[in-house]
């Protein structure tokens, strides 16, 4: 059987699952794309998280790109103007919430974002001017707590307004549109 890959800019408001049996209504990932059956997310992002999600009908991959080995990058709107003290304290791992533990972060790649790329508008307005000033940073991680990445900008005194995933291992989100899916032959991951 030759299973199938795709490449999706997973807009704000979906959940990163096909099926969703409680009772409120969920935007699920069937409603963007005819994807085959047995088609996975590979991870997740949350509902009012944006960006490069893969999916596949083949369960080994989705192993491989789980793994610690895979770097997942992320750009994110934050609260107020970061501070370089503010990205060098989670390059070194800074505590969180973790299951109600308190966990250190492994340290991780981040820098301040000055050339932001057009995203689009999210599908809810996150705020206008009169509320401060905002600034974007990357996170690259390779490791995956539950809102990990919120929880680091917020650790460092920057809540995270915005997130959006640009890159797991080589595939890059590039200029998908939100929505868009992309079928590719295969993912390549890792270097």
């Amino acid at each position: 059987m030759s299973h199938r890959h795709f490449i999706l800019h997973k807009p704000y408001g979906y959940l990163s699952q096909f099926i969703y049996e409680l009772k409120r209504k969920k935007k699920l990932l069937g409603e963007l794309h005819n994807f085959p059956q047995g088609t996975m997310a590979i991870g997740r992002l949350d509902e009012d998280s944006e960006g490069l999600l893969l999916l596949t009908t083949d369960g080994k991959m989705s192993e491989k790109v789980r793994s610690k080995k895979v770097d997942k990058e992320y750009y994110v709107q934050v609260d107020g103007i970061i501070t370089q003290d503010a990205i060098d304290r989670m390059k070194n791992g800074v505590e969180i919430g973790f299951n109600g533990t308190k966990y250190s972060t492994k340290p991780c790649e981040s820098f301040i974002v000055t050339d932001i790329p057009n995203f689009g508008a999210r599908g809810k307005k996150i705020r206008d001017e009169r509320h401060g000033p905002t600034s974007w940073a990357s996170i690259t991680v390779n490791e995956g707590k539950f809102r990990q990445v919120r929880k680091m900008t917020a650790a460092v005194g920057f809540p995270t307004l915005r997130l959006i995933r640009v890159r797991i291992g080589k595939v890059y989100l590039n200029d998908l549109n939100a929505g868009e899916v992309l079928e590719v032959s295969d993912f390549t991951i890792i270097e």
